[in-house]
């Protein structure tokens, strides 16, 4: 895929008004279910490696071994063979002191990557040790060269850069994408212990993008890192501006979930037995009488699923009873049907979710299991006393 294409296939995204995703990994299977999964761009990062070695980010900077090795070994052999309609793009250490960056860049072309990106990058190093570099000539100065190089050669760019100058160099040596690093990801187990804040992230990223954007209008602006790890992360990164057009994970997309799914189900499977009381499917497969009434067990499913489709009948049959009993147990003990209990039950949580500004009404709708919305603003109205538009604009005057 040539750069011409993949920058249309991306400026094709935005204008339908979807941000770009690009996902760093070292493995196979998280490149081939990312692409799967609409991933716009494969980075391939030695960082990515390591992290599947069940090391630190951080071993991508340490003489482990050669970087740009590493990268072509791997990805070559293990990504761009199974990645076919997506991009992948070669993590490139523009400091390495054996290779002549105009051929190096030529052979990654030739081995099937659609473009680089700058990584490892001496943005990320401070202090006396990034003196001392700068002094023997490993230089940030060589990775915006050579992605300069790379796109004289027609290779797709992606440039990390941490401050305003940065960004301004990198958008003149024609980056396609411009990502504010906001540094290592935090949290999970080897997640980095000092970051900053989503807010204080936000305003560095939109001074970078800013700067970049003088110079060169029609770059793509993303993000990668820091505190920004989760989907409401990104979410908050986005709202209230245009600049940020898209977010890079590596951690974020397998690490942090590794760690968290394979903790869980390593637990789980250890402790066959003595599951939690309180999960809701253990009650349901071991039977409901074992642990609560039936009135009990129909509002906790109600509460756990009712974005979902939720049919009484299933309820009854889980818990063992008719259909008939069941409901007349519920109206008993709660003064109402089940189907009245249900809506009631959407709608206030509705009423909840319209206090949120960015909310539209038919996201709203949807959420509270109306799919339909023109059903949900009847049903709203006949609960609340207004249509789901009024009661959002009321909330709005009153504040």
């Amino acid at each position: 895929m040539n750069r011409t294409a993949i920058l249309e296939r991306l400026q094709s995204e935005l204008r339908e008004g979807n941000h770009i995703i690009g996902v760093s990994t070292g493995t196979g299977i998280t490149a081939k279910v990312a692409a799967d999964s609409g991933a716009d761009f494969i980075l391939m990062l030695n960082s990515g490696k390591f992290r599947q070695m069940g090391r630190s980010s951080l071993a991508g900077f340490l003489p482990f071994c050669n970087s740009n090795e590493m990268v072509m070994d791997f990805a070559s052999k293990e990504i761009v063979p199974l990645v076919r309609d997506t991009p992948v793009l070669f993590g490139l250490n523009a400091n390495d002191p054996t290779r002549e960056m105009s051929l190096y860049i030529e052979e990654i072309k030739a081995r099937g990557f659609a473009g680089v990106n700058n990584y490892p990058t001496v943005g990320l190093i401070d202090g006396v040790f990034r003196e001392a570099l700068e002094e023997d000539g490993i230089s940030y100065d060589r990775e915006v060269e050579a992605i300069r190089l790379a796109h004289q050669q027609e290779l797709f760019t992606v440039a990390f850069v941490f401050d305003e100058a940065q960004a301004v160099q990198m958008a003149e040596a024609g980056a396609d994408v411009i990502c504010v690093h906001l540094g290592l990801t935090v949290g999970g187990l080897l997640g980095a212990r000092k970051v900053v804040s989503l807010e204080a992230a936000k305003a560095k990223a939109l001074r970078i993008l800013t700067a970049c954007g003088e110079v060169k209008p029609e770059v793509i602006k993303m993000i990668y890192g820091g505190p920004v790890k989760t989907p409401v992360d990104v979410q908050y990164m986005y709202s209230n501006n245009t600049q940020i057009m898209g977010y890079i994970g590596g951690s974020a997309f397998e690490r942090i979930p590794s760690e968290q799914s394979i903790t869980a189900i390593t637990r789980d499977f250890k402790r066959l037995g003595k599951l939690d009381e309180d999960d809701l499917m253990v009650k349901m497969l071991s039977g409901i009488t074992r642990h609560y009434d039936y009135v009990e067990f129909v509002k906790e499913y109600v509460a756990q699923n009712y974005s979902e489709e939720v049919v009484f009948a299933d309820l009854a049959k889980v818990a063992h009873v008719s259909r008939s009993y069941l409901s007349s147990l519920f109206k008993k003990e709660v003064g109402c049907s089940f189907q009245n209990y249900l809506v009631g039950f959407r709608m206030q949580k509705a009423a909840i979710l319209l206090q949120a500004p960015h909310l539209q009404l038919s996201e709203v709708s949807a959420m509270v299991g109306y799919p339909d919305y023109a059903q949900f603003s009847r049903m709203f109205k006949k609960l609340m006393g207004s249509s789901p538009k009024q009661y959002k604009s009321n909330l709005n005057t009153k504040t």
